[in-house]
């Protein structure tokens, strides 16, 4: 059986070994090969490609253009299944507020939409506590349904309690609800079309997108490498998919 080799790219701003143990983890069974590797031609070579990312946006862009990785990664994303994490998931857009001017950060354009920063200025919390930022923890996310239809990465991805809140009698759900999945972040993303949301989440009275798609692109804010059995089903589930 041929593998099915995976990329992680490695442009020095990323959790790449939780990444790649989590996809390692994600892929028993399945005959997959992956490699973290910061070679644009590994890149262009590898079936499918995952992007992480950790940090500042404008730190993220730099280091990708300077790495040489840019083109490969662009290349990738015209026609390989490429999955965003966290900054990697706002790099897919065109343009972030984060950033050492006041211009912000140019993305890579590959979906229209912008890059926010939380501002909770006087907002409270339910439990009346102030909205802090970063967002840190587990939150929830609602996957979006467009046509009637969820995308295929959400697939059995259950609706488990965050580690610590219990199971409390029928908090599980065999596929669907709305799953818990662990945020670091300061920016969230703003997408121009509706139909590229994926998946949405609550923080601090904002619902804003923790998942989006399009075509064989998937990204996600939330980092699945720490987010459990829920993460490792979304990997499994990328490990699978053909867009």
């Amino acid at each position: 059986m041929t593998s099915t080799s995976v990329a992680i790219v490695d442009y020095g701003m990323g959790n790449l070994r939780s990444v790649a143990q989590a996809v390692l983890h994600a892929a028993q069974g399945l005959p997959v090969s992956v490699a973290v590797t910061s070679q644009p031609q590994a890149v262009r070579d590898a079936a499918r490609v995952i992007l992480p990312g950790q940090g500042a946006m404008g730190d993220c862009m730099a280091a990708l253009r300077a790495s040489g990785l840019q083109e490969a990664v662009l290349q990738a994303a015209a026609s390989k299944p490429l999955l965003g994490i966290c900054v990697g998931m706002q790099m897919l857009l065109e343009h972030s507020a984060e950033g050492h001017t006041a211009a912000g950060t140019p993305g890579l354009a590959l979906l229209p939409g912008e890059v926010l920063k939380f501002d909770f200025a006087g907002r409270r919390a339910p439990d009346g506590s102030a909205c802090k930022v970063p967002q840190m923890g587990w939150n929830r996310v609602r996957p979006c349904t467009h046509s009637g239809i969820r995308h295929p990465l959400w697939e059995g991805v259950r609706n488990l309690p965050a580690p610590g809140e219990g199971r409390a009698a029928g908090a599980e759900e065999a596929d669907g609800g709305e799953p818990w999945f662990y945020f670091v972040h300061s920016y969230y993303a703003c997408c121009a079309r509706a139909e590229d949301v994926a998946g949405q989440t609550e923080y601090g009275g904002l619902r804003f997108a923790s998942a989006i798609a399009r075509g064989n692109l998937f990204a996600t804010q939330f980092h699945p490498e720490k987010s459990a059995e829920q993460g490792l089903r979304l990997f499994r589930n990328f490990l699978r998919w053909n867009p």
